[in-house]
């Protein structure tokens, strides 16, 4: 029986050196800060990581060495949509390959397939790769939406667990919970509408936020679990400043950003089309961390 897919996951940063390289050694000690947080689980290879920038080889370097930091109750989530199907199906093997907890299989970008295709697109990576599927519905960057119609046809279908509902918008996500089958699998990825998401009946949060404050997401959770909604809603409101100061550019540009202020990784590079943060956005997430005793 495979783990129980919910609480709080960091979908992680992939850090660079000055030359472009992985820079493995902060890496490691972001994953090891992390898992000293408490935090459950981890997706490598996601939108976070700039995974349209990351070779074959770099992303089965990183996922081992992810693994290997990793406990036994870690949740290790693979990344693995594009949009091909074809290139789906052989990168969603390679989760099942590498012994991954599920793959999480984005919305196909750029070509703008109707719901009928998007139904048969992960219908099949479902049939043909042999990973637990997460279906991650991002209309911000994929400009497509996957609607909760679909969404619930699919979650029938076997091998398919869960979605990573990025939109925000709980009336999908109550949609989503009413027709999809028993057992489906509800994650956030919208950070500041966290604590609505769990509040509707969700399961918990792939989160890019969890980087910088593992322990808010982590307490919002508990609070949650134990009907304190009004604590839980205070905390985060509390915490909307700093968790969109992480947004103000495309992500991963300001995250990356923090988690270099804090000292958790060596640099802040990125890979081109992506290129480091503008010095408005550097005051600004420095000005918030500063605020919250992150940094001095």
């Amino acid at each position: 029986m495979g783990k129980t897919i919910s609480g709080v996951m960091t979908a992680l940063v992939t850090p660079f050196d000055e030359n472009g390289n992985i820079d493995f050694k902060s890496l490691e000690n972001l994953v090891k800060s992390q898992l000293a947080a408490g935090v459950q689980g981890f997706v490598v290879n996601g939108t976070t990581a700039e995974s349209p920038t990351l070779e074959k080889n770099e992303v089965q370097d990183i996922w081992q060495c992810v693994k290997s930091i990793a406990n036994k109750n870690t949740i290790c989530i693979l990344g693995t949509g594009s949009n091909s199907t074809k290139q789906t199906i052989h990168n969603t093997k390679l989760a099942s390959d590498w012994s991954a907890d599920a793959a999480l299989v984005v919305v196909p970008y750029y070509n703008k397939p109707p719901q009928r295709g998007l139904f048969q697109h992960f219908k099949l990576v479902a049939e043909e790769s042999g990973a637990p599927i997460l279906l991650y519905n991002v209309p911000g960057r994929s400009a497509c939406n996957l609607s909760a119609e679909t969404t619930a046809e699919l979650s029938f279908v076997s091998g398919i667990i869960g979605i990573k509902d990025a939109t925000g918008d709980m009336k999908i996500a109550e949609e989503i919970q009413k027709k999809c089958r028993k057992g489906f699998i509800q994650l956030s990825g919208d950070d500041g509408s966290y604590v609505d998401y769990l509040i509707q009946g969700g399961h918990g949060i792939i989160s890019v936020g969890s980087h910088v404050i593992p322990d808010l997401f982590l307490k919002v959770t508990e609070l949650v679990s134990q009907k304190k909604y009004d604590q839980a809603q205070v905390l985060m409101k509390a915490n909307l400043d700093l968790i969109d100061s992480l947004y103000i550019e495309a992500n991963p540009i300001p995250v990356k950003k923090a988690l270099k202020l804090m000292k958790v990784i060596e640099g802040s590079d990125l890979r081109l089309p992506l290129i480091g943060a503008q010095a408005a956005t550097t005051e600004r997430v420095r000005h918030e961390l500063e605020k919250r005793g992150l940094i001095k």
